[in-house]
């Protein structure tokens, strides 16, 4: 562990609270065989904000601006407080995206390649199929309330760009 240090080049770091988390030795302590899609409901800035605020109870490991730029909060060796199941806030990678669900318009150019790209390198780092099955919206987890990603992410753009960004098209 190096503080301050990326799983994602080229992401920015900013510590969510050690509350919103759990410390473990991913993938050695728990396999890593999903990555769960979120929306904010609310900008980067207020996602950054709850994030850091031990009294949130919940954080993603990474949050994704509109513009495209990646900011990592949570190393994906430990286990990020994200999917509302313990089992698969275990088991996978979450990535926050700013923005409002029931928008079209938050979901930017931008935003979807930076998102796939990264996306890619996880599903690389952990042998994760690059398909719906292991890449899911937080409202696919079992037991959840949310809605998110919600009606205007658009899936079949998204898996068709991580797999081009995993095969190294992108």
């Amino acid at each position: 562990r190096v503080a301050g240090a990326v799983d994602f080049r080229g992401a920015r770091w900013l510590a969510a609270s050690p509350a919103n988390y759990r410390r473990a030795d991913r993938p050695d302590d728990y396999a890593v065989d999903r990555v769960v899609i979120h929306v904010t409901q609310g900008s980067y800035a207020s996602a950054v904000r709850v994030f850091q605020d031990p009294g949130h109870g919940a954080a993603a490991h990474y949050v994704v601006r509109a513009d495209g730029q990646v900011t990592q909060m949570i190393r994906e060796l430990d286990v990020a407080f994200h999917a509302g199941n313990r089992a698969y806030n275990e088991r996978s990678v979450g990535i926050e995206h700013e923005g409002f669900v029931e928008r079209a318009s938050s979901f930017t150019d931008a935003m979807y390649a930076a998102s796939a790209r990264l996306t890619a390198r996880i599903c690389g780092r952990y042998g994760i199929p690059a398909d719906r099955e292991h890449i899911i919206g937080h409202a696919e987890v079992p037991g959840t309330d949310h809605t998110d990603p919600g009606p205007h992410w658009d899936w079949d753009r998204y898996i068709r760009l991580v797999r081009r960004a995993r095969s190294g098209r992108a």
